[in-house]
């Protein structure tokens, strides 16, 4: 069983901006809700635990470990979408700059590069093979929305449209069977 878990909420001055594989820490609201979800991640049982390795990712995943003895490991094939020159920018500053754009990450998944970045395509990829590379036995993985949205989707066969709505909320999560 694994239990995809998205990093809680980020510093409020990345509120807005496309943050992608920015190293971003979380904000007092998501240390609250990091505590908050603490308990239920360690009842849940892992036997081993992987994050990306980004700030926002690693400091539950560390938490978690620290409290139920799980091993730990950073896999950066869990990382958020390279959003490349985006990274940083508000969005409406990215859609007053690139109009529509953006529509390509759903519309040309196999080519759009937002911001020269990473296409929706290569994205799934990686979490999928990110996926297949756990181990057996109850996998907590501490990721964020993108990954989760693409593999979670991939899995099920849904067109890169219907992703969108597959993104948990900060601090949500997904269970997943092999």
């Amino acid at each position: 069983m694994i239990l995809l878990v998205r990093h809680p909420a980020v510093a409020r001055a990345w509120a807005g901006r496309c943050y992608g594989v920015s190293d971003v820490g979380l904000s007092r609201a998501g240390a609250m809700q990091m505590h908050a979800l603490l308990p239920a991640l360690v009842a849940w049982g892992p036997t081993q635990i992987v994050h990306s390795g980004l700030r926002r990712a690693a400091v539950l995943a560390e938490a978690v470990a620290k409290a139920s003895g799980a091993p730990i490991a950073v896999d950066p094939r869990w990382r958020e979408r390279d959003f490349g020159a985006w990274e940083g920018r508000s969005w409406q500053a990215i859609y007053r700059a690139t109009g529509n754009a953006m529509d390509g990450m759903i519309d040309a998944p196999d080519s759009f590069r937002p911001g020269g970045g990473e296409t929706t395509s290569e994205l799934a990829a990686r979490a999928v093979a990110g996926c297949d590379a756990l181990p057996a036995g109850r996998v907590l993985v501490v990721s964020h929305g993108g990954p989760i949205a693409a593999l979670l989707g991939s899995r099920a066969g849904a067109p890169p449209r219907d992703w969108l709505k597959l993104v948990p909320p900060t601090g949500g999560t997904a269970r997943l069977r092999r």
